[in-house]
């Protein structure tokens, strides 16, 4: 069931309550006029005990209730936060059902599974965004612009460092449920370079690497990139979960430089540091509110029945783009990528601002995956 626009509130069930469920999403619907939090969805009674309490939230459903909290006539979205490889079956079965679905990202863990996302959102009518909440932050919408004016004159060259220590235990550390660098940061790093660069990389080369320790068992302690993105440009980015944390990228044109700090993260201040002919400017970007901006953004698509410019096809993209990765790393061989197209890129019309969440919330049942 759909809400109607004499409603003008998109009634979500949060699925799956980890870390980042807890610490930016369920706060953020205060911020989100036209979103209204009403289930939630998990298989620990303690956490849908407290939380419901907390946020007044009358319905709550296990996993195995899920297509009953889809049917309820209660939900018209979902927001889906469970661990990678759920994200595939938790879409389809939400879409077709009718309910909306805005997925974290990665989309999924390989192409078909995104294919398959995107048939069942069109087959049964439904919005299918991805949430890529960075195509919606000003710094890097702003960023994007300062490109697209050619204020650096021709764009060449992205490089992009985003390490954080991840604890031993951490779901990001298995490889059952999708984890490793690449799902977890390198996304951002290449979904940056493709909207920095308004086009797709057509070649990629990866190097892993791996300290020994028990922790990285599972999955590469690094991870090293080349794209090699039309006209001979090339975009270059390090992640890892074990170093210091770091989030920052820079690109550089044939007049000047762009240079963004803590680019990707969901909270705090971001800096741009913008040199034209050896002339460095610097501008600060307050704290915003970046889960609300995504929740107002899909309820309108939703409400006034567009298409998110987030969507499906981009989720892909960045899914054959990882898969492409780990090929390079097992053959230790470039690896060529048939190009998609893309008509639509993020543009500084979709910035949405809305205030900081006040305070952080206590975990419950939940560690965040970083030391620092």
């Amino acid at each position: 069931m759909t809400a109607t626009n004499d409603q003008r509130k998109i009634r979500y069930a949060v699925v799956g309550l980890g870390w980042f469920a807890q610490e930016a999403a369920l706060p953020s619907f205060v911020h989100a006029d036209n979103s209204e939090l009403v289930a939630l969805v998990s298989d620990d009674a303690t956490k849908s005990e407290e939380l419901s309490k907390k946020y007044g939230i009358k319905h709550t459903y296990s996993y195995e209730q899920y297509e009953d909290c889809l049917t309820s006539g209660e939900v018209d979205a979902v927001y889906i936060a469970l661990p990678n490889h759920l994200h595939c079956e938790y879409t389809v079965r939400a879409a077709n059902q009718s309910i909306h679905v805005l997925c974290e990202k990665p989309m999924a863990t390989t192409e078909q599974e995104c294919e398959a996302m995107i048939k069942a959102a069109n087959d049964n009518n439904v919005k299918l965004m991805i949430a890529y909440r960075l195509h919606l932050e000003e710094a890097n919408l702003q960023a994007v612009e300062i490109v697209r004016s050619k204020q650096i004159g021709e764009a060449r060259i992205f490089n992009s460092v985003f390490t954080q220590q991840v604890e031993e235990g951490n779901i990001r550390l298995r490889d059952v449920t999708g984890g490793g660098t690449l799902y977890d940061t390198g996304i951002y790093c290449i979904n940056a370079a493709r909207y920095l660069l308004q086009d797709e990389p057509i070649e990629v080369f990866a190097v892993a690497a791996n300290n020994g320790e028990e922790r990285f068992s599972e999955v590469e302690e690094m991870t090293s990139v080349i794209l090699r993105f039309p006209n001979e440009r090339l975009a270059t980015f390090t992640c890892s979960f074990g170093g210091a944390s770091v989030s920052s990228y820079q690109i550089v044109g044939t007049q000047g430089d762009l240079r963004v700090e803590s680019a990707y993260a969901w909270q705090g201040e971001l800096k741009h540091y913008l040199t034209i002919n050896g002339e460095t400017q610097e501008r600060t970007f307050e704290d915003h509110d970046q889960l609300a901006a995504e929740f107002i953004y899909f309820s309108d698509c939703i409400l006034q029945d567009k298409n998110p410019e987030p969507s499906g096809t981009e989720g892909l993209i960045d899914v054959s783009i990882i898969q492409a990765l780990y090929k390079s790393i097992e053959t230790r061989q470039p690896v060529q990528i048939e190009t998609r197209d893309r008509h639509q890129r993020p543009t500084s019309a979709q910035t949405i601002q809305r205030p900081p969440v006040e305070e952080t919330p206590d975990l419950i049942n939940a560690a965040a995956p970083s030391k620092e």
